[in-house]
């Protein structure tokens, strides 16, 4: 199976020292838009606690085994650098270094080398040596508090927000602009530090401009997009399920409340000091039909409402289906590469890689025997082999 696709990052070959979370994930996106991806997976190694052929965090990858705590480790890897556009690792500060593959001794070994860096609280700061996950990062930000209702505790938003958006795709970003100034004329190699505390704070700049001109509280559940606005939120359906509203704009909000059929009672959208009486309004009237009724209703329209689908629910929805937006690979059901190019498409070309099923492959593929022979050492000295 071929090791780099062909979408825009055919070419490109990228290292990843295995992890779980953030790191993989954002190798997993590189992967996808084509990059030739070697995980450096440890014997025994970290992984989710599930069976790695569900993991698809690992799609479009491949796996060598390495112990870099063995004699050679550090060696093969270097060799692996010395090839390779990228490298991602998501060691707490320091780790890398006491292992033999920091920043210093992969850039002397490849000048032009991208250094990629994933934690949560940053490679310097009073809490860069502290365990910490999602919740947390999101935490100190002022992203977590943000979410939910204004007399409840803040709602955790899964690990999407931290992990993810603020994690992955900044590191994604990083190390994809750093690639480039690297080939540019005179470029060289660098250290990128994705931190997950940048990058929450960073995903609410606009909110932080909007609060400092006045225009948005600091307190959950009082905002246009917070979930205090009548017309921007969820409301249950007879059937116990949710459709969600976020008529905003007054053309928006004057076909939704004619499709809700509430046009007469409802009180003007400016009208802050009955916006309770609006909420009351929608929530009587959305338990009155179930959310396949009132999906039906609004249909095709501009009031801006959609169903709340379950996970198992989003790929059959009409619009998903017909956008590919998941797609079918190895027998599960999975989100495709996104985004979409126009002349270099990314595609899932390989199922979730197994540690260490590709080493052989891959010090054929790339030249570095060092590799191979790293990891029949590791079987001798455990007796697996």
């Amino acid at each position: 199976m071929a090791a780099t696709g062909n979408g825009p990052l055919a070419g490109v070959r990228v290292v990843e020292l295995a992890g779980i979370g953030p790191g993989p994930f954002a190798a997993m996106v590189l992967a996808d838009l084509g990059a030739d991806v070697v995980r450096v997976d440890r014997p025994g190694g970290a992984g989710l606690s599930i069976d790695p052929a569900y993991d698809l965090t690992n799609r479009n990858k491949r796996s060598v085994l390495v112990d870099l705590k063995a004699q050679g480790g550090p060696e093969a890897v270097l060799d692996l650098v010395e090839r390779a556009d990228i490298l991602i690792e998501g060691y707490r500060p320091g780790v890398a270094e006491r292992l033999g593959v920091g920043p210093q001794e992969c850039l002397a070994r490849n000048p032009r080398l991208v250094y990629g860096r994933m934690t949560g609280w940053g490679q310097e700061g009073p809490l860069a040596q502290s365990a910490g996950h999602d919740i947390a990062y999101i935490a100190i930000t002022g992203t977590l508090g943000m979410i939910g209702k204004p007399d409840e505790p803040p709602i955790v938003p899964a690990n999407l927000v931290g992990d993810y958006a603020g994690g992955s795709l900044y590191l994604v970003i990083g190390v994809l602009a750093a690639l480039q100034h690297a080939r540019s004329e005179g470029g060289a190699g660098q250290v990128v530090d994705a931190a997950i505390v940048d990058g929450a704070a960073h995903l609410a700049t606009m909110i932080h401009g909007m609060m400092a001109a006045g225009g948005w509280q600091d307190r959950r559940g009082s905002n246009l997009l917070d979930g205090g606005c009548p017309f921007y939120g969820n409301y249950e359906t007879a059937d116990g399920q949710y459709m969600a509203v976020g008529a905003l704009e007054q053309q928006f909000y004057n076909e939704f409340i004619d499709l809700l059929g509430i046009k007469d009672e409802a009180p003007a959208r400016k009208d802050f000091a009955r916006w309770g009486e609006l909420r009351d309004a929608v929530a009587a009237r959305f338990r009155t039909k179930t959310r396949e009724e009132w999906t039906a209703v609004f249909e095709g329209s501009d009031a801006c409402v959609a169903p709340v689908l379950s996970l198992g629910q989003a790929p059959s929805h009409p619009h998903l289906v017909a956008r590919g937006t998941f797609i079918d690979h190895d027998g599960i059901t999975q989100p495709a590469p996104a985004p979409r190019f126009s002349a270099t498409p990314g595609s899932v070309r390989r199922p979730p890689a197994r540690p260490g099923a590709d080493t052989a492959e891959v010090a054929v593929d790339w030249d570095v025997p060092s590799v191979h022979k790293d990891v029949s050492s590791v079987h001798k000295e455990d007796g697996s082999a």
